[in-house]
């Protein structure tokens, strides 16, 4: 039958009709440029951060540990040593290059108390070691519970190796540098000390802290080892021969202001100042400040001289002692005569000092010590310098014992500094510690006109060819200088008469100085030698003498003959002779009434509306007066101040004691 399929015939496939897919060009298939190459840019930079990273962790962590194993100790180790500091405090040399102070690399000992095995023992054996430290002490220490604890700083290497030797993993080490000073107590006051942490606490070590500890380069000093050597010598010596309970010195070139010497003693061991007196530590040299007796004497004549007041020609009647508002000045075995000028210099008269004075008043002579610095501060590079002290109101009779050193007190840097004035030309050059190049050399300040400095030299060299310094020539060198005794004050107030400080200052060679010399020992006692004399002319200038000679050769100095014409000393024959004659009348005092009553009038002191009121003593020390800083009348450079007008009008007497010093 048409239309029904038969069931026997195979059944057809049964297909499905499928959408016509497209075909895809691989030659026209193109990657998007900012998809996936910006996403494999991106992975890759992550990756390598990431990779960075942790090779920075493991780096730090290798220092870190290193770091860890270097620095501090291992629990289980024996005893170990830190690095080294990287820089040290830099050197002190003299002018020479000798050196005065430096730095060594030391060990210094601590304990990890956490560590210590057995704190007793250790305690034991470390005080056969180290017999400063306390059994008892240090086993506290070791026993306690902290991690860090010093038991001695600064061993030796011997000390170290036996400390080692314990093998006490508790026991620990760390480099530091100690100061040592090769001078020992040669150089103390001018060089100082520094503490067990390198801080400069004394001398140049604390004025040049912070150049030294930059440690850049050497200090160099302008001292002379040699010099200061011998200066401390001889000091010693005649503190020794007249037991004397100190004393200070200084040499200063008074072309550049350089001290080549400094000296005070006692002194003591800079590497262990501690175990140093308080009198010991003390500058005398530039913290002491006392009266220097007669040595102002020459600023005194100076200012005369410079002024016009009076010339070498002139003099004062030095007969009888001045007496004046409750005081008597006289003279340490006076001549009891007309004096003239080289002779009151020659023969230290008090009463002509105080009547030269008298002459040109107190402004004058306030403005010219102001000039020579003595009545500021020095400024030399010390922290240890001492403040002048002089009248709060100038008196007549301030003025009059000014003249010849009492109720003024300075301290040596300042005396030596004047006496360089004197002698140089009449240039001020405040001393310097630093050794100076010669474009370095300030050039000074005029205080004298050079005529009235070449008359001072002239008078210095006439006080040790004929006066009271005779025991200081030094054959050839022709010192010059002036003696002065002081008598100290009591706590109670007034002067000691046996408590004295006994100073020379100098100059030399005279007839063309290069060096000025302060020594002054104090209280000296008299001795067999001295026929029971304890002055300066028996004491200081006597060391002064042999210095000259023993430190002239080393600076170069020849000799010169005692008949060569630049040692002659036209002054010489102002003053008596040997036998006591004066040598020429004619020189030494008019003869005429009316020469002499004219020179009266012109001598006669200055008028006084009512009595000054006595100087009063201070209740400590060698200080007088209480320092006020003093505004002096403006002078112009090389200008000379002209005294102050004087009538005539004789002293008022009075029965008092006799302030009466060499």
């Amino acid at each position: 039958m048409i239309g029904r399929r038969n069931r026997h015939q195979p059944a057809q496939p049964d297909f499905q009709v499928q959408r016509a897919q497209p075909v895809i060009n691989p030659i026209a298939l193109q990657l998007e440029p900012d998809g996936v190459q910006r996403r494999a840019l991106e992975i890759s930079h992550h990756r390598l951060i990431l990779g960075l990273g942790l090779f920075a962790m493991a780096f730090l962590v290798i220092a870190v540990r290193l770091a860890m194993v270097t620095l501090l100790p291992a629990e289980n180790d024996g005893p170990s040593i830190a690095a080294a500091p990287a820089a040290a405090r830099a050197d002190i040399l003299d002018r020479n290059g000798v050196v005065l102070a430096t730095s060594l690399t030391t060990a210094s000992l601590y304990a990890n108390p956490q560590n210590i095995r057995d704190p007793q023992a250790i305690a034991l054996a470390l005080n056969e070691i180290l017999p400063e430290l306390s059994v008892e002490t240090t086993a506290a220490k070791l026993a306690g519970d902290k991690t860090f604890v010093w038991l001695k700083r600064n061993l030796t290497p011997k000390q170290q190796m036996a400390v080692i030797r314990l093998g006490d993993p508790g026991l620990q080490f760390l480099h530091e540098t100690k100061r040592v000073y090769p001078q020992g107590n040669l150089t103390a006051h001018v060089v100082g000390f520094a503490d067990v942490d390198a801080r400069g606490l004394a001398g140049a070590e604390r004025s040049f802290d912070d150049v030294l500890a930059a440690g850049q380069q050497p200090l160099s000093l302008s001292i002379d080892v040699r010099i200061q050597h011998i200066l401390h010598e001889e000091m010693s010596r005649a503190i020794a021969d007249f037991t004397a309970i100190g004393g200070a010195g200084m040499v200063m070139d008074i072309a550049t202001g350089e001290l080549l010497a400094m000296v005070s003693l006692p002194d003591f061991d800079p590497a262990r100042p501690g175990t140093a007196s308080d009198d010991a530590r003390f500058n005398r040299a530039t913290l002491g400040t006392f009266e220097m007796g007669s040595t102002f004497k020459l600023f005194n004549t100076a200012i005369g001289l410079d002024t016009g007041a009076v010339t070498l020609a002139g003099g004062f009647d030095a007969t009888n002692p001045i007496r004046i508002g409750g005081f008597t000045i006289d003279d340490y075995k006076g001549k009891h005569r007309w004096l003239s000028i080289p002779e009151i210099i020659a023969y230290s008269s008090n009463i002509g000092s105080a009547k030269l004075a008298d002459t040109f008043g107190a402004e004058v002579q306030k403005a010219y010590l102001q000039r020579f610095g003595l009545l500021a501060k020095s400024p030399i590079e010390l922290a240890e310098v001492g403040v002048p002290q002089y009248p709060k109101n100038w008196k007549r009779i301030n003025t009059m014992t000014i003249a010849y050193g009492h109720g003024i007190s300075v301290t040596a840097t300042q005396l030596v500094a004047g006496i360089g004035a004197l002698a140089n030309g009449g240039l001020l050059r405040h001393p310097t510690l630093l050794k100076r190049a010669a474009g370095e050399v300030a050039e000074g300040t005029r205080v004298v006109s050079e005529q009235t400095s070449a008359q001072i030299r002239q008078l210095m060299r006439l006080v040790v060819q004929v006066g009271s310094g005779k025991k200081a020539n030094a054959p050839g060198y022709l010192v010059g200088g002036k003696t002065g005794t002081a008598e100290k004050i009591t706590t109670q107030g007034g002067y000691n008469k046996n408590s004295r400080m006994a100073v020379f200052a100098a100059a030399f060679p005279m007839h063309a100085p290069r060096y000025a010399i302060v020594m002054m020992i104090d209280e000296p006692k008299p001795n067999a030698q001295s026929y029971g004399y304890a002055t300066a002319g028996w004491v200081a200038a006597p060391a002064v003498g042999a210095l000259v000679q023993r430190m002239a050769p080393l600076l170069g100095i020849a000799p010169i003959d005692d008949d060569a014409p630049e040692a002659q000393n036209p002054l010489v024959a102002m003053v008596e002779n040997p036998q006591g004659a004066p040598a020429s009348a004619a020189q030494i005092q008019p003869k005429s009434d009316a020469s002499k009553e004219k020179q009266a009038k012109a001598q006669a002191p200055s008028p006084v509306a009512t009595a000054p009121a006595p100087v009063q003593p201070a209740t400590t020390g060698e200080i007088i007066f209480q320092a006020k800083p003093f505004v002096a009348t403006p002078v112009s450079t090389g200008a000379a101040l002209q005294p102050a007008p004087v009538a005539a009008k004789p002293f008022v007497p009075n029965e008092d004691p006799a302030l009466a010093v060499e």
